[in-house]
Order: structure tokens, then C-alpha cells, then sequence
């Protein structure tokens, strides 16, 4: 089957012009403020902006517990579009498994496009598993509702800073 039948795809609309949106995705200082579900705090990151750069941060739970993201940039055409993979890893940019889904896919291309709409940007991003198992492509598929709602919250959180800057 096809990467496309495997893609997770989640848009919003934001009040807000496509510059500022495409900062407040691509910029550290923007990112640790908003960036995933809500309760989530960014209190370490770093980041190289630049194809083959990557983003590595710290994502800290409301219980205390952290996690370790890393995107790897393909490509930036600002402000319209972003290409990069994203991974679970350690503090040393190691990847590593999902630390509640074991047969989570370990690499998941991401495609975020930035499209200037009704005085505002609306959002698509998209998701879908590359170089995975069978079962690690049915754990993406089973995990969409649960990304709906993580996504859903961090988009919240972005329209919530963005009217703060």
C-alpha cells in the first residue's frame, strides 16, 4: 500500500498573518512556548534551521515525566512550507522508541504547508510512517484519533501565543 493510504492529515485556521505563524513554527524562542499538547512544557531545545538541520527539545508532562522529540529538516520554503522527519529520541538526538507505543514507527515524514486564508493562515499538516514494519504501520493507523486530539491541543496552544505576540 501506498504512504499516502498511511497519512494522518489535520488542518486549522488561524487569525493570524502566514509570516507570524511560519516564525512562531521555525523559531526556538516561539516553539518552547507553544509547542504540544496542552499541559506539555519545551524547557530545553535547540535548533538549526536548514535542510539536513535539525530541531531537538524536551517535552516535559504535566506529571513530570520528559520525552525527547527531533525533527529533521528536508526542506524550508518559508513561509509556505515545511518537510521534515520526526522522531522520538534521547537528549543526545538518538532515536529511540515512543515511549508508551512500542511498535510506534520510528521515523514519520511530516509535511506542514502555510497558506494565507480569509485574512488569516490555515494549516495543514500531514503525517505518515517511512521505512516501517507492517506493524508498526498499523500502531500509526490505530493512532490517529489519538493524534487528532494531541494535535487539536497544540494547535490551541499556538492560537493562544500567537495572540500574545
Amino acid at each position: 500500500m501506498s504512504a499516502a493510504m498511511h497519512q494522518f492529515t489535520i488542518e486549522r485556521h488561524l487569525h493570524a498573518p502566514r509570516e507570524l505563524v511560519f516564525s512562531a513554527w521555525t523559531e526556538k524562542h516561539h516553539l518552547m512556548h507553544w509547542f504540544g499538547p496542552k499541559g506539555v512544557t519545551i524547557p530545553i531545545a535547540e535548533m538549526d534551521l536548514r535542510p539536513g538541520g535539525t530541531f531537538l527539545f524536551c517535552m516535559r508532562m504535566p506529571d513530570g515525566v520528559e520525552m525527547w522529540g527531533k525533527w529533521v529538516f528536508r526542506e524550508i520554503v518559508p513561509p509556505e512550507q515545511i518537510v521534515l522527519i520526526n522522531s522520538f529520541s534521547n537528549a543526545d538526538g538518538e532515536l529511540t522508541r515512543h515511549p508508551f507505543a512500542d511498535q510506534w514507527p520510528l521515523q514519520m515524514l511530516s509535511t506542514t504547508h502555510f497558506a494565507e486564508h480569509n485574512g488569516g493562515t490555515t494549516i495543514r499538516l500531514k503525517w505518515s510512517p517511512i521505512y516501517a514494519t507492517d506493524a508498526e504501520i498499523q500502531s500509526f493507523d490505530a493512532g490517529h484519533e489519538s493524534m487528532k486530539q494531541g494535535w487539536t491541543g497544540t494547535f490551541d496552544q499556538l492560537a493562544a501565543y500567537l495572540a500574545t505576540i
